[in-house]
């Protein structure tokens, strides 16, 4: 027997080596469950999914039922309890568990102390080198178990802003508060340098120009007056042609045989844009009715004659649609007809805004997952530029001071300065360096108020350090994405003023270009008309525009190219995997940024450890149906819902009893394990449930999410959801 123990232990930890770091099989066998692994000695392990217990920074805790076969030889049944570092990789939406470590194991069959802490010991020993890649969509849905699971709230602002409702082309112009205008050189123009679209000014006629694909456009006054003009001023058209030389011309404002009408902002506001007359159909199984032709989410509730706008997860209700007559919706008060909303839905991805729904609770549970990343202490720099001498303003109610003339985020806090750039955190005695990867996040951090432009820093993190590399990650609220009221919202709503001097550093914003949530590609932006109107390489200067991941890089890659024609709604028709490359900027990984000192993040498959085991791995053709409870018991659900109880609680605690048990006939051994549901407690059945119910749907999801297009690359390419801001829905 205590060959056989001392074998077992081995042979396990073996096979779990294997099973981890091998390099056998496909991405999908490894994302699948269970896990199957069989030795040169004929013994077969099977690893089934594991249940999550806690999730704390970027600690996983849990437990896996584990089955092991030697040849010839009755199964034997038990659990182990783990806990692991975990790596993420969002666009590729999979995640390493490293670094892990053996809490405790149970296996009843096995009744010598000594040789189980022994076994154990030996288990511990090797944890390190154990890499068990996961599917993101199996991970969320494990979370469900989690106890007291950390799901940040916010005070953010939810006041409506001008939503302007029109049947007829029209293009929203975004200017971030009141005009500042730039005097060129070399053509006596005067440019708007705090809004992404051109804008310009003859000096000498007092005329303002506004370009957009094929169209001019001229007025007197900057916010109002708008009109078409064939002939713009040479001067004008040549200070226009130097910046758009070589960029991509907008073929849906070619198509146009009528120019859009022009609305020029200064403060929060949105474009709801309907093709024409207004389009109503019902929604199956509800009495609510959905405007089709528009690329914005309104329905109306025919009880109440409310229509519904999603804007940036929130709704906001009118009865007129006329522009300033829209209100907030408490996500609590939508009418109760919402959640009957089907799945197969022409408006589906509205159920991630409505609490209470499973998108909505994947969406929230999304909110939790940090993107990491290993950082070089030697190689990873900071860069800051003050406009002038460095600024501070101290940030109300906190002890903390902020630098508002910097381009990127520099903090005061007792005497010392903290810069953070794509979510590392820097240190420097002085504001202009030099600097080094700072090693702790000061705990004034979580005291920035929502109304601070700062305040996504607040959900960067540090969560361990060694002499050469530091462990760090952020939560999506730092890309602007945080949880109200059970769902989940961009932006917190707050207009902060930007800093203008010499030069002009923009900050947040979450108003004004048709922000988006998808349950699997995040955040996505649409303006409506984009190339030749925004993001076609204007502003002779400027800088980080709008923060990581933000309308900057946005125009850059080009956000939705507007306008189709067509309305392919829903998920449930495909639309969600058709956007273009520039909505989909929102869902990087900000780490991908960094030209240094990042030695891991994303591509978890790339960070495996390699090994020349033999041991084979593989997708077991069984049912994931193995469950452990907290005690460590193992058991196997039928197609009925039973739970039979396959660990052998009752045997005797001596290795001399064990022997003369196993000499016996096995009868009484498998009526014991084959005990039903009956014996259990019902909460312990309810602990079951609800593992079986969150396994089943992290399968769901994963297998819905692979068969829609976001496996792999091609998933995490994916922007948001359908659009909005002056466009019809996307073919």
């Amino acid at each position: 027997m205590q060959n056989k123990i001392a074998s077992l232990g081995a042979l396990l930890f073996v096979l779990l080596l294997g099973s981890f770091t091998s390099n056998a099989g496909d991405t999908d066998n490894k994302l699948s469950w269970p896990i199957e692994i069989e030795s040169e000695g004929g013994f077969v392990t099977t690893l089934y999914q594991p249940q999550l217990e806690s999730f704390e920074a970027n600690i996983l805790e849990g437990r896996m039922a584990v089955t092991i076969k030697p040849k010839d030889k009755e199964i034997i049944f038990g659990a182990v309890w783990f806990k692991a570092r975990m790596s993420t990789d969002l666009d590729n939406r999979t995640v390493l568990l490293e670094k892990m470590d053996i809490i405790k194991t149970h296996f009843p069959d096995m009744m010598d102390e000594e040789k189980i802490s022994k076994f154990s010991k030996l288990l511990s020993a090797e944890m390190e080198s154990w890499n068990l890649e996961m599917s993101l969509d199996r991970i969320l849905a494990s979370l469900n178990e989690v106890e007291n699971l950390k799901q940040l709230s916010d005070e953010i602002n939810n006041d409506p802003p001008a939503i302007y409702f029109r049947t007829k082309p029209a293009v929203l112009v975004m200017i971030d508060g009141d005009p500042i205008l730039k005097k060129d050189e070399n053509s006596g123009l005067e440019y708007v340098v705090n809004t992404p679209f051109f804008i310009v000014k003859d000096t000498k006629k007092g005329t303002y120009y506004i370009n957009g694909g094929p169209f001019w456009y001229t007025s007197k006054e900057i916010l109002s007056g708008w009109e078409e003009t064939k002939r713009p001023p040479s001067t004008v058209k040549k200070f226009a042609d130097k910046y758009t030389e070589g960029k991509e011309a907008d073929s849906v404002a070619q198509s146009y045989t009528e120019a859009p009408e022009l609305i020029v902002e200064t403060k929060a506001a949105e474009l709801i844009q309907v093709d024409g007359e207004i389009d109503y159909k019902p929604i199956d199984s509800t009495t609510l009715l959905y405007i089709s032709n528009t690329e914005s989410d309104i329905i109306m509730d025919i009880n109440s004659q409310n229509h519904y706008l999603l804007l940036a997860g929130r709704w906001y209700y009118s009865k007129s649609l006329k522009d300033g007559d829209w209100k907030f919706s408490e996500p609590d008060d939508l009418p109760a007809e919402f959640k009957k909303i089907p799945k197969n839905s022409e408006m589906t991805s509205v159920r991630s805004g409505i609490p209470g729904t499973p998108e909505a609770q994947t969406a929230l549970l999304e909110q939790s997952i940090p993107q990491t990343a290993t950082i070089d202490r030697k190689t990873a720099t900071f860069e800051v530029s003050y406009d002038g001498n460095p600024k501070f303003e101290k940030i109300e109610g906190t002890e903390v001071s902020n630098a508002v003339n910097a381009d990127k985020t520099v903090l005061l806090i007792k005497n010392k300065y903290y810069g953070v750039e794509d979510a590392v955190w820097f240190i420097s005695d002085k504001a202009t360096g030099p600097w080094e990867v700072c090693v702790v996040r000061p705990d004034e951090v979580d005291q920035i108020p929502p109304e601070s432009s700062v305040y996504n820093v607040k959900y960067t993190y540090i969560y361990e350090s060694t002499p050469e590399v530091v462990y760090v990650g952020y939560l999506p609220g730092y890309t602007y994405s945080y949880v109200y009221g059970g769902v989940v919202v961009y932006g917190t709503g707050y207009y902060y003023r930007p800093w203008y001097g010499a030069y002009y550093y923009p900050r947040p914003v979450t108003w004004g270009y048709g922000v988006h949530y998808s349950p699997y590609g995040g955040w996505g932006f649409s303006v409506g008309i984009s190339f030749g109107w925004i993001g076609w390489g204007f502003h002779p200067y400027r800088g980080a525009y709008w923060g990581p991941r933000g309308y900057y890089g946005g125009y850059r890659h080009g956000y939705n190219r507007g306008y189709r024609h067509g309305y392919n709604r829903g998920y449930s028709q495909g639309a969600r995997a058709g956007y273009a490359a520039g909505s989909r900027n929102s869902n990087r990984n900000v780490y991908n940024n960094r030209s240094n000192g990042v030695k891991q993040t994303g591509n978890v498959r790339n960070a495996r450890a390699s090994n020349n085991m033999n041991n084979k791995t593989r997708a077991s053709g069984k049912s994931n149906n193995m469950y452990a409870d907290k005690k460590g018991n193992v058991y196997q659900r039928d197609q009925k819902g039973n739970y039979q109880n396959k660990s052998n609680r009752q045997q005797p605690s001596s290795s001399q009893q064990l022997r003369q048990s196993q000499n016996k006939a096995t009868t009484g051994t498998k009526q014991q394990r084959s005990q039903g549901s009956s014996n259990m407690s019902s909460q312990q059945k309810q602990n079951l449930n609800r593992s079986y119910q969150s396994r089943s749907t992290g399968t769901q999801n994963y297998n819905r999410s692979s068969s829609s297009g976001y496996g792999g690359a091609s998933r995490s390419s994916m922007g948001g959801s359908r659009g909005g801001g002056g466009g019809a829905r996307r073919r």
